[in-house]
């Protein structure tokens, strides 16, 4: 059997630019679950928060005045509900966890992902440690509590 030899070259260059993919901070974000379900570009608590519910509202789609933001969602689609408030009426196509069913987020339009200008991200549904859960996945427990 003759030898096998392998040769290989290694190439780098320290005056290649940087691209915009390769300086993006990526941050990924799992069900309480520990299941894997979004990496996104920017961290969720830096972006703005719904009124109505206080959902993180992630742009999923380019406006006059705002980039989308890059992301990707790792969840399943179930039927639309009917959410009533106070001005009127929400259809709300929500995305659970594909391991333990859990309500993640929601669009207002139908699947697929990125359809509608914005995806929201529940209070208290993700957290950044995978197996944790979030700090303010029961923050109003006591309101609900006191309410019934």
């Amino acid at each position: 059997m003759p030898k096998v030899v392998s040769r290989s070259a290694v190439s780098s260059s320290t005056d290649a630019q940087p691209t915009a993919s390769s300086t993006a901070a990526l941050r990924v974000y799992y069900c309480i679950c520990g299941e894997f379900v979004l990496v996104i570009d920017k961290s969720l608590a830096s972006l703005p928060k719904r009124q109505t519910d206080g959902s993180t509202i992630v742009r999923s789609q380019d406006s006059n005045t705002d980039k989308a933001r890059v992301f990707k969602l790792n969840a399943t689609v179930k039927d639309p509900i009917l959410v009533e408030r106070q001005t009127g009426h929400e259809r709300q196509y929500r995305f659970h966890c594909p391991r333990c069913d859990l309500v993640i987020g929601y669009q207002s339009t139908p699947p697929p992902v990125k359809s509608g200008p914005y995806l929201y991200i529940l209070k208290g549904a993700l957290s950044q440690a995978q197996g944790q859960v979030p700090p303010d996945a029961f923050e109003d427990e006591n309101l609900v509590r006191s309410a019934s």
